[in-house]
């Protein structure tokens, strides 16, 4: 195996989320419709808020790899539920859905070799795929983090 299929390899094993901790759907198992809402005491965000804006910046991050022409949402509140809870447990599905969706568009092109890992976009001020692809895996770990940390907190963990 070169270096760059071990690079790619390493990449998808970091965007699926199992190397040194819970991936998405780990941290969001189980979790009793009741509680997607809840907002500790000590946070100003719900477990729904969190895997909403999850997937909010990282279809904002596949779009911009993938199109020219994306622009992004505005920041913040163009990456943040305003609503503590989901409408309906269909709006949540919906939203792990399209998670799920736009994380393996992310992985698809990084499986691509024609896809270069290295070479800056013709768009945007030097991103490349090797970045935002990091980026994504990075964000989204962070947040997996916190999504434990709240359902700690609602004494909703372990899964």
């Amino acid at each position: 195996m070169d270096n760059e299929q071990i690079i790619r390899k390493q990449l998808i094993e970091n965007l699926h989320g199992r190397n040194a901790h819970v991936d998405f759907d780990g941290a969001i198992a189980n979790l009793s419709d009741g509680l997607w809402g809840e907002a500790p005491a000590e946070l100003p965000y719900s477990v729904w808020q969190l895997v909403e804006h999850m997937r909010l910046a990282q279809w904002d991050i596949v779009e911009f790899s993938e199109n020219p022409a994306h622009e992004s949402p505005p920041w913040p509140d163009g990456y943040w539920p305003e609503e503590k809870a989901p409408k309906n447990s269909e709006a949540l599905q919906k939203t792990i859905n399209q998670f799920h969706t736009d994380l393996n568009r992310m992985i698809s092109m990084v499986s691509d070799f024609d896809n270069s890992l290295y070479k800056p976009f013709a768009h945007g001020d030097g991103q490349n795929l090797l970045r935002e692809a990091m980026l994504v895996a990075n964000h989204n770990s962070y947040h997996i983090g916190e999504i434990i940390v709240v359902r700690r907190l609602l004494n909703s963990w372990p899964a």
